[in-house]
Parts: C-alpha cells; structure tokens; sequence
C-alpha cells in the first residue's frame, strides 16, 4: 500500500503559520500560489507582502517547517515568486473586514 500526502492537510498545516505583521495566516492571506505533490515530496510557489518584506527568510521556512510535519512528507520545497504580486485587493471580503481594510 502506497503512502498519500493529502492536500488538505498540507494546507491545515499551512494554515498554522502566520504572517508576524497581519493576524492572518499565510494560505488566506493569499500568499500561497500553489502546492504539488511529487510522491513523498511538496513544492510550494508562494508569495510575500512586499519583495522587501522583513520577514522573506523566516516565513518560507516556517511554512517548510509546518508541511514537513504532515505525515509521509518526506521533503518540501519553496519558490519565492512575486508575479503576480500579492494585493490584499484579492482577499475575500471577511478577512478584509478583519484587518480592517473595508
């Protein structure tokens, strides 16, 4: 019987992580562009804020960090992408309205 990585665990794991500047976790907050699974292995394109972002060295890894804990994860990746750029204008309208900007 063959090991499965499910999708939906490598976003609740995802979902533990939080951007330090917005009380918002990374996946609503948009910053997650994509995730693939290659047998035991996830590759995540994901985004920040801002290119300059304080934080462009320790979010990445964090979200490493929570995925590498989903079972049958064996190794996970990052690519940092700011195309198309991450504007809060795309955020459903609740976590627009929690972080004010409505």
């Amino acid at each position: 019987m063959k090991n499965s990585i499910i999708k939906e665990e490598l976003i609740s794991a995802i979902k533990t992580v939080f951007d330090p500047e917005m009380p918002i976790n990374v996946y609503d907050l948009g910053l997650i562009y994509d995730i693939s699974i290659d047998k035991n292995e996830v590759h995540i394109i994901m985004t920040l804020t801002a290119p300059n972002c304080p934080v462009s060295e320790i979010l990445p890894q964090q979200v490493i960090n929570a995925v590498k804990n989903v079972n049958n994860v064996e190794n996970a990746t990052i690519e940092l992408t700011f195309e198309p750029p991450w504007d809060y204008r795309t955020l459903p309208e609740d976590i627009l309205l929690e972080l004010g900007l409505l």
